[in-house]
């Protein structure tokens, strides 16, 4: 895995400068003056997290490198707008076009079609990147900490002065920041910036494989931040787990994408209210 996030994380360096190429970071700059205000993602998950009720980021996701091709029914409108029926608290939209079929407009789409919050997923690692996610329409962004990490033979050195600066830039634009990590290190990293949500990521970047166990491994060492549960989660006995541990934020793409109708598959898992029909 970390060959294919060096992969990525090479294409996702040549794509910004191509795109900054046809458009200028002051243009960028210059679009957000006239955008309406975010809709707030860290504050729709607290809300729900206040009313006794999981938080789940429910994601649209066309395709994945491990898997390839996930849903080809793909229509992220319709899939907003279940989602929403669902009780989702947020979107997560991927965006990364060469690895997941992701697309910016998939974020415009979802937008227009529902009033959730939505997460930007994509390897952020430039600030042009991060104009550009507001100006699509997100309300948050992702950083992932093994994005920034560089090994001098066994030691693996962070570069905190990039993710704070780009923790801050999201600030500035009114953006939130979910910051991903996957082992105790990582989670050092992130629990220095002023972020409150920290998604841990239950899939081994070596490996590939996945396990709750991390999720609850860090949960003892995330203090007052918001762990959201990522990858991994496929059925009510995952979620009854991790609920019984204090988890109740989650991060779902997969089992989702995979189902008839997203939002019913959400409902399903997490036992979630209808926003129009609250029990």
């Amino acid at each position: 895995m970390p060959d294919i996030l060096h992969r990525i994380l090479a294409r996702k360096a040549e794509e910004v400068a191509e795109r900054k190429r046809h458009r200028s970071l002051d243009d960028l700059a210059a679009m957000i003056a006239d955008l309406e205000p975010t809709r707030g993602f860290v504050a729709a998950i607290d809300a729900k997290l206040h009313d006794g009720q999981p938080a789940v980021i429910a994601e649209i996701k066309k395709a994945s490198p491990s898997k390839g091709l996930i849903r080809a029914d793909f229509n992220p409108a319709e899939i907003a707008r279940s989602y929403e029926q669902g009780g989702a608290a947020c979107l997560s939209v991927l965006t990364d076009a060469d690895f997941f079929q992701g697309h910016e407009d998939f974020v415009r789409q979802a937008r227009a079609a529902c009033k959730l919050p939505i997460l930007r997923k994509d390897f952020i690692v430039d600030e042009y990147q991060v104009y550009e996610a507001r100006t699509i329409g997100a309300d948050c962004i992702l950083l992932i900490v093994a994005a920034f990490a560089t090994k001098t033979g066994d030691d693996v050195i962070h570069d905190h002065d990039a993710l704070l600066e780009l923790s801050m830039l999201a600030a500035e634009l009114d953006l939130d920041v979910l910051v991903e990590v996957h082992n105790e290190e990582e989670l050092e990293v992130a629990l220095e910036l002023p972020v409150p949500l920290i998604g841990v990521n239950n899939r081994n970047l070596r490996t590939f494989e996945t396990s709750l166990g991390t999720s609850l491994r860090l949960k003892e060492l995330v203090g007052d931040g918001t762990l959201v549960a990522e990858s991994g989660i496929h059925n009510r006995e995952d979620v009854k787990m991790l609920r019984d541990k204090g988890i109740d934020c989650f991060l779902v793409g997969e089992a989702f994408m995979r189902a008839a109708d997203p939002g019913t598959e959400l409902r399903k898992l997490f036992d979630t209210p209808s926003p129009t029909h609250k029990h």
